[in-house]
């Protein structure tokens, strides 16, 4: 599987339950939020406008998606809308590894650009590094309807924070 092919499997509705572990505060929470993935083509404009500002060509991209979420199926969790918007650029003689481009929904949040590797076992793992920030989290399928994901973050090399994520794609019944 390829990056392309990854991304194209996570198309789709997902429903999502998360669990995430604070290190430094010893504080655990969960939440449920429901998900909407949507591969963008290379000439998608958010895929366009993400290149320009991360300075790639949006030539190199093989694609992207568009990541929303809605937390709002969880009672009594605070509520959050918005999406991301994630681009492959594969490297050249290895297109099992290569950078992402990351836009969010958020003006406060700069874009940012990492690395990504599709591992023998067609996990794709996502790094991160930004100074003293190094973040991890790895994204697999049990199967074509269950998506599963981990993450972890290091402040000034220690663990602060690891969640854990099952994503269940929605189905559509046929029509009768």
């Amino acid at each position: 599987m390829d990056i392309k092919e990854f991304f194209e499997q996570s198309s789709g509705k997902w429903f999502a339950q998360r669990t995430h572990y604070n290190l430094a505060s010893q504080a655990a929470g969960s939440s449920k939020a429901e998900i909407e993935i949507e591969f963008l083509a290379v000439d998608a404009p958010e895929i366009v406008q993400l290149c320009e500002q991360q300075h790639v060509s949006s030539a190199q991209a093989c694609g992207g998606l568009k990541i929303s979420w809605d937390n709002s199926v969880d009672w009594g969790g605070t509520k959050e809308k918005g999406f991301a918007i994630l681009v492959a650029v594969p490297d050249s003689e290895n297109p099992q590894t290569g950078k992402f481009l990351r836009g969010s929904s958020n003006p406060k949040e700069q874009s940012l650009a990492g690395d990504y590797a599709i591992g023998e076992d067609e996990a794709l793992t996502l790094t991160l590094e930004n100074g003293s920030l190094h973040a991890e989290e790895r994204l697999w399928f049990a199967s074509p309807n269950l998506r599963l994901r981990s993450s972890f973050v290091k402040n000034n090399g220690r663990f602060s924070d690891s969640t854990f994520y099952s994503e269940i794609r929605r189905m559509v019944a046929p029509a009768t």
